[in-house]
């Protein structure tokens, strides 16, 4: 177990190459129900089903207010950076900005410098649909966080950093999987 107070970690730079991978899993005794991954996507399916279940009454779900978040403290974004930032493919992208648009939440304008450039912009009403978003988002992290300690939770979040950080030094090529 790790003591939160010597948890003093450092983040990976994605321009350095990761650390040699570490032998904690092996294939004759792996649990999925064990995965860090597992656990990782667990805690995330419960954390987006409480928060879209508070934010129903919005008529937002997860993956509506994504985005809106992204652009309200963003700002405009063209549809390439967005759909990177959200890690979607250009059709799910394009489909969820004509969602978000018949709802009059975001608008696509053309860029008239270079017509394959398209911005998105967040509207008034999208900005109103978002307003309760960073609450309801709180209050959710702070329930699934409800035991732990302050270093416990800046240790979690410095672990999954290193977690990140690692995965994309090996996105990026200087690691082999």
């Amino acid at each position: 177990m790790i003591d939160p107070q010597e948890a003093v970690v450092s983040t990976i730079s994605p321009a350095r190459s990761a650390p040699p991978p570490a032998d904690f899993y092996s294939p004759d005794g792996y649990r999925a129900e064990e995965s860090v991954g597992y656990l990782m996507k667990r805690v995330m399916n419960s954390i987006l089903a409480q928060a879209d279940k508070r934010l129903r009454d919005c008529d937002l779900t997860s993956a509506q207010w994504g985005p809106l978040m992204r652009l309200e403290k963003a700002g405009d974004s063209t549809v390439a950076e967005l759909a990177r930032w959200l890690q979607l493919d250009a059709g799910s992208m394009t489909r969820l900005l004509d969602r978000l648009e018949r709802k009059g939440l975001c608008q696509r304008v053309r860029s008239t410098q270079d017509r394959r450039v398209v911005t998105v912009r967040i509207t008034p009403a999208g900005r109103a649909a978002v307003a309760n978003v960073p609450t309801v988002l709180s209050a959710v992290m702070n329930a699934h966080l409800a035991g732990f300690t302050h270093a416990e939770w800046q240790t979690l979040k410095n672990l999954l950093q290193r977690m990140v950080a690692t995965g994309e030094a090996m996105r990026d090529g200087s690691q082999a999987g």
